[in-house]
């Protein structure tokens, strides 16, 4: 097993070898944009991860790893356009710095591009990664509608929330830790167990990802703070607030969310006070937590070894407190 550094480095290696100078340069200089400004890389780092648990060295797993992190890409050059967002990792975006058309049809280009990765692979592991690729990349788009739909809908139930984020965001961790597995031809059981710990680690993921849009520091998150708010997005934190404010807030609450004002500082400021003294705040920490032990809990059932147990428990604690 490696550490969460030598895994992001294993995978810069090999997506920096796999950059050629390709025509027209307006469809492919974009998508080497947005993949060179880095980020975290979980979710390939999982894949790796998860390949060298169940005893399977982590090259074999990076063109799969590769394609979890073009896709991610893909989809967040859409969510971007889709939100009107001015920055990505502390950079611009790419349909701001190109235009919306072009980070349309580049991100359509990734998409594929994910997909050629996975033709690296014998048949048979081929069409596994395939299958769990196509139903993952639809219940993504499926999880981004139902984001849309919430900005305008005014009954939205933590249930529902929950669902949404599951699929926007949590299904594509847990896929990319079951295609180690697969890769690494486990039991089925392995292969489900963590793909259900990869679910409950990316749903405290997205909780975290929005307190810290709330509350995060502007120098570390690499978004803009405070867009959800903009946005009027009915994320955890604007849900709970709802349930356990006083009329008054909840009014204000509700009235906050139903306006788009041309400079939103107040705006956000206001709605962070809300979530603060309702205790949607500590609500949603609360929640990052749960999650993150239900994971943990299903970490003890996967068959193996307990140094590996306690590396990826070890990776979940990390995620759980993360800053940016």
């Amino acid at each position: 097993m490696h550490s969460l550094e030598q895994y992001q480095i294993f995978i810069s290696d090999y997506l920096e070898s796999q950059y050629e100078t390709k025509e027209p340069k307006n469809l492919y200089e974009p998508i080497q944009y947005i993949l060179r400004l880095g980020g975290k890389r979980i979710r390939p780092v999982l894949t790796l991860m998860s390949a060298e648990v169940f005893d399977t060295n982590y090259k074999e797993a990076l063109p799969a790893a590769l394609a979890v992190e073009v896709f991610h890409n893909f989809s967040l050059i859409h969510d971007d356009i889709m939100d009107d967002a001015p920055l990505r990792r502390g950079n611009i975006t790419v349909h701001e710095k190109w235009d919306i058309n072009t980070g349309i049809l580049s991100g359509d280009a990734m998409l594929i591009l994910a997909y050629q990765y996975f033709e690296k692979y014998e048949p048979s592991i081929f069409q596994k990664l395939a299958k769990l690729f196509s139903k993952t990349a639809l219940e993504v788009c499926e999880g981004q509608q139902w984001d849309v739909d919430f900005e305008t809908r005014t009954d939205v139930s933590i249930p529902e929330y929950l669902k949404m984020i599951q699929y926007k965001t949590a299904v594509l961790v847990a896929a990319a830790m079951k295609m180690g597995a697969i890769i690494a031809k486990t039991s089925e059981d392995n292969a489900n167990l963590i793909y259900d710990f990869g679910l409950n680690l990316g749903l405290a993921f997205q909780l975290q990802d929005d307190y810290l849009d709330a509350f995060g520091n502007p120098e570390t998150f690499g978004k803009q703070v405070g867009g959800d708010i903009i946005e009027n997005k009915k994320t955890y934190l604007y849900l709970k607030a709802l349930e356990f404010a006083s009329i008054n807030q909840a009014k204000e609450l509700a009235e906050l969310f139903s306006v788009h004002p041309e400079d939103s500082t107040n705006k956000i400021a206001a709605v962070k006070e809300i979530f603060l003294t309702s205790g949607a705040a500590q609500e949603t920490k609360n929640a990052i937590q749960d999650f993150t032990f239900r994971a943990f809990d299903t970490l003890q059932k996967i068959s193996i070894d307990i140094d590996k147990k306690e590396m990826l428990k070890t990776f979940g604690e990390n995620l759980m407190g993360r800053k940016v």
